[in-house]
C-alpha cells in the first residue's frame, strides 16, 4: 500500500539544509546510546519509542533464537558498509519475498523534521541480495542490543526471522523489515521524487546522496547490483548538478 506523506514544509522546498554534518556512526555512539539521546531532543517531532518497549520488542525478537547457536543478521542498506558489529563470517546472500526501498523518512540521521531525507527499508515483494553476517552466539545477545539502538529507537521497522540462500545453503536470520504501520513510512514515491528528496536532504550523519553512494559502492564490492538505486544514484546526481 502506497501511503506517501508530506516530505518537507511549504516554502522551504528548495532551501539547502541547514544542519551540521557531523561524523559516521560509530560502535561507541551505539554503546552509549546516542541515537536516543539524539531524538530526546526531536521527541515532539519524532516517535521516540520508550524504553520499557523497546526492551521488550528485543526480548521478543531473540525469543526466536537457540542461545546456543549462533545468530545470523541479513544486511542490505547501511549494515553493510557500516556494520559496526563483531562477526566472525559474512556472506553474500538472497532474501525473497522482499526487496530493499528508499520508503522511511529520516527526520534526524539523514534529515531534519523540517526536511525529511530517506532511507532503506525491506518492503513486500520481489528479492534482495544483500549480506548476512554471523555473530558468536557468546556476544550475539550484546551485539544484537547495538543494532537495537541504531535501528529500532524509532520503531521504523518490524523485525522478524526470515530465510536465506547463500551458496546453496540456507541460512535462518534476523531482519529489518519496514513496518507499515509507521508514521515515518511513504509507501512507493515516484523515482523523480526520491531523487529531488536525496539530492537535497542531509541530517546529522551526512547527506541522502552520501547514504546512496556508499550503499552502491559498497554492494558493488560483494558483487551485488541494483539497477533501481543505480538508476536513482543517477538522477540524485543530475539534480545535484542541475541545484
Amino acid at each position: 500500500m502506497s501511503r506517501p506523506l508530506p516530505l518537507s514544509t511549504p516554502g522551504q522546498r528548495d532551501s539547502p539544509p541547514r544542519v551540521p554534518l557531523l561524523m559516521p556512526l560509530t560502535r561507541e555512539d551505539l554503546e552509549n546510546d546516542a541515537l536516543r539521546k539524539q531524538y530526546e531532543n526531536l521527541r515532539d517531532q519524532v516517535p521516540l519509542v520508550p524504553a520499557a518497549q523497546f526492551d521488550a520488542s528485543l526480548e521478543s525478537a531473540l525469543s526466536g533464537w537457540d542461545d546456543a547457536q549462533d545468530l545470523w543478521v541479513f544486511a542490505y542498506g547501511s549494515l553493510i558498509w557500516n556494520p559496526l558489529i563483531h562477526f566472525v563470517e559474512q556472506r553474500r546472500a538472497l532474501l525473497r519475498g522482499f526487496h530493499r526501498r528508499f520508503c522511511l523518512q529520516s527526520r534526524g540521521a539523514r534529515g531534519t523534521p523540517e526536511r525529511p531525507g530517506l532511507v532503506l527499508g525491506l518492503d513486500f515483494g520481489g528479492c534482495c541480495n544483500g549480506v548476512a553476517f554471523r555473530i558468536a552466539a557468546a556476544v550475539a545477545r550484546h551485539e544484537m542490543k547495538l543494532i537495537w539502538r541504531r535501528e529500532m529507537v524509532l520503531g521504523s521497522y518490524a523485525p522478524r526471522w526470515v530465510s536465506l540462500e547463500s551458496n546453496g545453503t540456507a541460512l535462518r536470520a534476523l531482519a529489518f523489515v519496514v513496518n507499515h504501520a509507521h508514521p515515518h513510512y511513504t509507501g512507493k514515491l515516484p523515482v523523480d521524487e526520491l531523487a529531488r528528496i536525496m539530492a537535497s536532504a542531509g541530517g546529522t550523519l551526512g547527506s541522502c546522496a552520501d547514504y546512496l553512494r556508499q550503499t552502491v559502492d559498497c554492494l558493488a564490492t560483494h558483487e551485488i547490483d541494483d539497477p533501481h538505486l543505480r538508476d536513482l544514484q543517477q538522477r540524485v546526481g543530475l539534480a545535484i548538478n542541475a541545484a
